[in-house]
């Protein structure tokens, strides 16, 4: 179960609500824009993105795939891609919030956003592969995440990434 973070101030009530009123997400096209900036955003996040030839080549290819960005105020914040892995799947390849924008409603907008794109294009499942639950804390919240989406455990592969990095894949229907 997904638990939100508590807030504590009314300050930081405030904070929110104003984040959550400046959000729009588009559905990029151009390519120079995507790869512009997933760049940014990915790069900003090198926690989860500290590999350089992978998040290069998530940079490269994700102008390719269907790119959803989200806007605060006049700027990006965090982006989602879906890639096609079969006639009837699409995959959240890779996505990204900038750390300051975490826990506001941008990434669950930007899902959101994916999901109902990928539905009206015909396909009927998404599924999204992160490092499994209790392996790495960051990517404990990830996994909470994408549960908290509707996300279902499917299986987990050692070999993908290693054992060091076992593989989760979660799935759900868009039907």
């Amino acid at each position: 179960m997904y638990i939100n973070k508590e807030v504590k101030s009314s300050e930081e009530k405030e904070r929110i609500i104003l984040a959550r009123s400046y959000q729009t997400v588009e559905r990029i096209s151009d390519t120079a824009l995507k790869r512009a900036i997933a760049r940014r955003i990915l790069e900003n996040l090198h926690d989860w993105f500290e590999v350089d030839e992978s998040r290069e080549q998530y940079i490269r290819e994700c102008s390719d795939w269907m790119f959803f960005a989200a806007k605060e105020k006049d700027d990006y914040a965090g982006f989602l891609c879906l890639k096609e892995t079969g006639r009837q799947t699409v995959e959240l390849a890779v996505m990204g919030v900038l750390r300051e924008y975490h826990r506001n409603g941008l990434g669950r907008a930007l899902f959101q956003e994916a999901q109902k794109a990928a539905a009206e294009e015909g396909y009927s499942f998404m599924q999204v592969k992160t490092v499994k639950m209790g392996v790495y804390e960051d990517y404990d919240i990830t996994n909470r995440f994408y549960l908290s989406l509707g996300f279902a455990e499917f299986e987990v592969i050692d070999e993908l990434w290693g054992k060091e990095n076992p593989c989760q894949i979660y799935v759900m229907s868009l039907k």
